[in-house]
């Protein structure tokens, strides 16, 4: 994968590209294609993928709500190369997904991997050994789904109406034998 021709900064860098430089244009590895090869187009709406495929020359521009999500996949390791860590935007059909991110070590992974999925609106997901997808939270529609917390009363927006002392004040209560006090003249200041 390199992103238009231009290898990235620095020495030992990974193929990365960069999600908040929407569109985006690159070439990747593509086995099916004459030249071995495709021209991608990633915007935030869209995917065009450029191929030859028997000497016809094809363009298919398809919508990011095609896609099944943005899949964080380990490749394990061959003969002549270590694993890697991928993430790929995942469509239903494997010759259409596109590569985003790919690293001989995880370190950065789960921190792309998140960021791809937030910029393009579309749910993380994982692949199982088997090639399974599955997501990694469980969700109701675009909301992730955890263990409730408890309220604290001290961070409500109840609080700034009410003062937290009435809460630490006791409510006053009769002695058993009150105090009685008669045959006292009450002094009224009158003007």
């Amino acid at each position: 994968m390199s992103a238009g021709g231009v290898t990235p900064s620095g020495s030992s860098r990974h193929a990365r590209l960069d999600p908040f430089a929407l569109p985006i244009r690159f070439t990747t590895a593509d086995t099916a294609t004459d030249t071995r090869l495709r021209d991608v187009e990633l915007g935030r709406d869209r995917v065009v993928l450029r191929r030859t495929v028997s000497g016809m020359r094809m363009a298919m521009a398809l919508p990011l709500d095609h896609f099944l999500g943005v899949t964080l996949n380990v490749v394990p390791p061959g003969d002549n190369d270590d694993g890697a860590v991928a993430i790929v935007l995942s469509h239903r059909d494997p010759a259409l997904s596109v590569p985003l991110y790919i690293a001989d070590d995880g370190t950065e992974a789960i921190a792309e991997w998140q960021l791809w999925a937030k910029v393009l609106g579309l749910p993380l997901l994982i692949a199982d050994p088997d090639g399974v997808l599955r997501e990694p939270f469980p969700r109701l529609g675009s909301v992730r789904v955890g263990a409730p917390q408890l309220r604290r009363r001290r961070c409500g927006p109840v609080k700034r109406r009410r003062a937290s002392i009435l809460m630490r004040r006791k409510p006053g209560r009769m002695p058993a034998r009150p105090r009685v006090i008669k045959d006292e003249r009450e002094i009224i200041a009158r003007s």
